[in-house]
C-alpha cells in the first residue's frame, strides 16, 4: 500500500507539473499577443482565443491522463491491462471520475485509482479556472470598452 501511495504522488507531482508550466506557458502566449490589443470586441478572433484556450488545457488534461494509464500499463503488479489503449480508457474514465466501472483494477492497486481521481478533480478544477479567467478577461475589457 505504502508503495501505491509513493507511485501514486510521484505522478501526481508529475501531472500538476505539467499543467503548471502549460498554464504558465499559456498565460505569457496570450498576455504577450493581446497586451497591446485595440478596442476589445466579442468577434471571431475572441472565439477563437476561447477555442484554442480550451483546446490546449484539454489536451494538457489528456497527456496527463495518458501517463497515469501509462504508469497502469508497466506496473508489474496491474495485470487486468493487456494493451496500453485499456490502460488509457481506465485512466481517461477514472481521471475525470466518470467511473463507468466495466474495467476495474485489483484491490491490492485500487488506491492508485483513488489517488488519480483526486489528482483529476485538481487538475479539471484548475483547468475550469483558467478557462473562467481568460473568459473573465475577454468580457471584461469588452465592457471596459463599451464604456468609454
Amino acid at each position: 500500500m505504502l508503495l501505491n501511495i509513493a507511485i501514486g504522488v510521484f505522478i501526481i507531482g508529475i501531472t500538476i507539473l505539467i499543467h503548471s508550466y502549460g498554464t504558465i506557458f499559456w498565460v505569457k502566449l496570450l498576455s504577450n499577443k493581446y497586451k497591446n490589443k485595440q478596442k476589445p470586441s466579442l468577434n471571431r478572433k475572441t472565439v477563437w482565443l476561447l477555442i484554442y484556450t480550451a483546446i490546449f488545457l484539454l489536451s494538457l488534461n489528456f497527456i496527463e491522463a495518458i501517463i497515469w494509464g501509462f504508469a497502469y500499463y508497466i506496473l508489474p503488479g496491474i495485470t487486468e491491462f493487456d494493451t496500453l489503449e485499456k490502460a488509457i480508457y481506465f485512466s481517461l474514465v477514472t481521471f475525470t471520475t466518470l467511473g463507468y466501472g466495466e474495467i476495474t483494477i485489483s484491490s491490492t492497486n485500487r488506491i492508485l485509482a483513488g489517488l488519480e481521481a483526486m489528482n483529476g478533480v485538481l487538475l479539471l478544477g484548475w483547468t475550469t479556472a483558467i478557462m473562467f479567467s481568460v473568459l473573465q478577461f475577454t468580457v471584461k475589457d469588452i465592457v471596459k470598452a463599451k464604456n468609454k
